[in-house]
């Protein structure tokens, strides 16, 4: 209950008060209200013969309960999607969790070929799955997030005591700054503390280099994946060159731009933004949802030079970066961003824009990103980057090195280690 409340606290901060509101109603209905489903209960043959109609006729190897409550009809489009996609591509049924809150799915949606949008809230369904996948003799798994704070370690014994794999996705630094809880919600830690003390049947996916010696520090390199964070390479190549930009934006482009989408959080180095602003030779464009109250802090949306355009749609997103000149990630050093592997980085790859970074360890790794030591090379780099711009050499090492981090490459490397044990 503390953690909850922990959790509402920072909506409030996050949302303001209409904003809490509505959140708090769907929470209350997705939570509560929508775990009995009468029409499940009354329709229950139907989705029992629906279920087995899929499991027994779509071409598959295997099947994974993509378990994290991340939502799949959301503004970020994560890592979360884009493995359940290429996953679903390569010889795996897919039944992905939704969030009601964001999805609007009472029962399932087949999305694509072997990929289904499920309500594991809707507990007579959900009880209705498993009754049609015991019958089902093909390798399972239960996939989920590290930052997971729903399912209990009850829950991953239940499925591990059942037949089921379980593939333990250790995407950041462990922290309640991350969950958006004043402490870290027990489901998270147990978890976390139950993965790395067993590795009978369960696999971890990390996805950089630190979570990697952790994991190998505490249970070895047994069942261990590498997959770090990629980019749809060819969504970005898609630009729509009749989108509507808004006039305040094209204002923006009055000079030189360099831009930064994602989350506005504790993270983020405002202070070197401040500096970049006192330069008064670039246009600060700013995209994303303020995760906590540091933004709001910091003041930088008061700065002459600095423009903040709140979240724009995954969908969308790609339009305005196409139009400015370079692109950024401005993140202060500590132990969550030294476990951070940006989707972003190489989302910007595949826009080919230049790209500057603070000295993050997984930024560190390819050839194309310039890395800003301090705040004074940082800004050093900028004009570099900006002086990179129309590079032709330059842009075609930032295409190729997105095209190698493709998320059908990160979905593969999973795959082919779990298939060696099937």
């Amino acid at each position: 209950m503390k953690e909850k409340i922990s959790k509402l606290i920072n909506v409030y901060k996050k949302y303001g008060f209409k904003g809490f509101c509505k959140k708090l109603k769907a929470y209350i209905i997705a939570n509560y209200l929508d775990k009995i489903s009468f029409k499940t209960i009354f329709n229950k043959g139907k989705y029992e013969r629906e279920i087995n109609d899929i499991l027994l006729n779509n071409n598959y190897e295997r099947i994974i309960l993509w378990r994290s409550s991340f939502g799949y009809n959301v503004p970020l489009f994560q890592r979360p999607q884009h493995i359940a996609n290429n996953l679903s591509k390569n010889k795996c049924l897919v039944f992905y969790e939704v969030t009601t809150m964001t999805d609007k799915v009472k029962i399932y949606k087949n999305y694509s070929d072997n990929l289904y949008l499920f309500n594991y809230n809707n507990k007579a369904l959900n009880k209705i799955l498993t009754k049609c996948l015991s019958n089902i003799n093909k390798p399972k798994y239960i996939q989920l997030y590290s930052t997971d704070w729903k399912l209990s370690i009850q829950n991953i014994e239940w499925y591990l005591n059942n037949g089921y794999k379980f593939i333990y996705e250790y995407i950041d630094h462990i922290s309640p700054v991350l969950s958006g809880t004043k402490d870290l919600p027990k489901n998270i830690s147990d978890k976390y503390e139950y993965v790395m003390n067993h590795k009978e049947n369960i696999y971890v996916v990390v996805t950089a280099d630190n979570l990697k010696e952790d994991v190998i520090n505490k249970r070895g390199k047994d069942n261990l994946i590498f997959s770090s964070n990629g980019v749809d390479y060819e969504f970005f190549q898609q630009i729509d060159k009749n989108f509507k930009l808004e006039k305040e934006f094209k204002k923006c482009l009055n000079k030189p731009c360099i831009c930064y989408y994602g989350a506005l959080a504790s993270w983020f180095d405002y202070d070197l933004i401040k500096k970049i602003n006192d330069l008064d030779k670039y246009n600060i464009i700013l995209f994303g949802i303020k995760y906590d109250d540091s933004f709001d802090k910091s003041e930088i949306d008061k700065l002459k030079n600095v423009y903040f355009f709140g979240p724009r749609d995954y969908k969308i997103l790609k339009n305005y970066a196409s139009k400015v000149d370079v692109m950024m990630i401005p993140f202060v050093l500590n132990d969550i961003t030294a476990s951070t592997s940006p989707v972003k980085l190489f989302e910007y790859m595949a826009l080919g824009k230049p790209i500057i970074t603070t000295d993050m360890i997984e930024c560190r790794k390819y050839k194309s990103v310039l890395i800003g030591k301090n705040h004074e090379d940082f800004i050093k780099k900028i004009d570099i980057a900006y002086g990179k711009r129309n590079d032709k050499k330059y842009i075609e090492l930032l295409k190729k090195e997105a095209k190698e981090n493709d998320w059908s490459n990160k979905a593969k490397v999973i795959i082919d280690y779990i298939k060696k044990d099937e």
